[in-house]
């Protein structure tokens, strides 16, 4: 399918798990790529794969956001698409019994004001244009509660689904859709860091998933393509879930 041809895809934290994989699969939906991070060597590498545009930004910066835009649009003449997507998930995030003030600030900086800074910046482009589609990396959690708790993780991805959801309704008549993007676990680097860490806390994760495995990120980044194109284009201000069934579940399969 060449459902993004020619269209512009802005995406953040593209060097690694999810935004890699959404680099290429924007890519060969016909999409011109800006990967974004702040590792010049898995953005750069990233950047060639797709035959795209790298641009080091640290997301919590405003002035680095802003120029990531302007660098996009001053080199392919539109900014089409912006998923936003980096994000972090420290160990030291954990119960609120636990987690200090400092891992809180700086869980929220980079996996909520950074999704306020991209949509601040990229909205302007997108009005006079009359056209664009935002996604944005929320998570199940935003809709459900755990009890093995990442408390400002699930704090800071609840802001960026009712964050997306008044945004996709703010600025729906002006050709603008908003998304929150809702993953269940993901198998990423990270995931598997957690299995080999503590296999009983993965387990744990994974007895409560129907599908009876966790996502692959090509199968996330299909979602992305989807609320990217025109095939969603009365879709705005939803929660889109890709959880294999969490979020419906009470008793799995055996």
């Amino acid at each position: 399918m060449q459902r993004l041809q020619d269209r512009v895809a802005v995406i953040t934290g593209a060097g690694s798990g999810i935004g890699l994989a959404t680099a290429r699969r924007l890519a060969e939906e016909g999409a011109r790529v800006v990967c974004v991070d702040v590792d010049d060597e898995a953005g750069t590498k990233a950047a060639a794969e797709v035959g795209g545009l790298y641009v080091k930004a640290d997301v919590t910066s405003e002035a680095d956001v802003a120029r990531m835009y302007q660098t996009a649009f001053d080199s392919y003449g539109s900014v089409d698409v912006a998923f936003n997507n980096a994000g972090i998930s420290p160990p030291d995030d954990d119960s609120i019994l636990e987690t200090g003030i400092e891992a809180w600030r700086r869980v929220q900086e980079v996996n909520l004001t950074s999704v306020y800074l991209c949509c601040k910046h990229v909205i302007p482009y997108m009005r006079r244009q009359g056209r664009g589609s935002i996604i944005n990396t929320a998570s199940f959690v935003a809709v459900m509660g755990s009890a093995t708790s990442q408390i400002s993780y699930t704090a800071s991805k609840g802001g960026v689904l009712a964050m997306s959801r008044e945004l996709g309704v703010q600025f729906a008549r002006e050709g603008i859709r908003v998304n929150a993007l809702c993953p269940g676990p993901v198998n990423t680097p990270l995931l598997q860091e957690l299995f080999a860490k503590d296999p009983e806390r993965a387990q744990r994760r994974l007895v409560h998933v129907p599908m009876g495995r966790f996502a692959e990120a090509t199968e996330i980044a299909a979602a992305v393509a989807f609320l990217a194109s025109d095939d969603s284009s009365f879709i705005t201000g939803s929660e889109f879930l890709v959880d294999g069934g969490i979020s419906g579940a009470y008793v799995t399969p055996l």
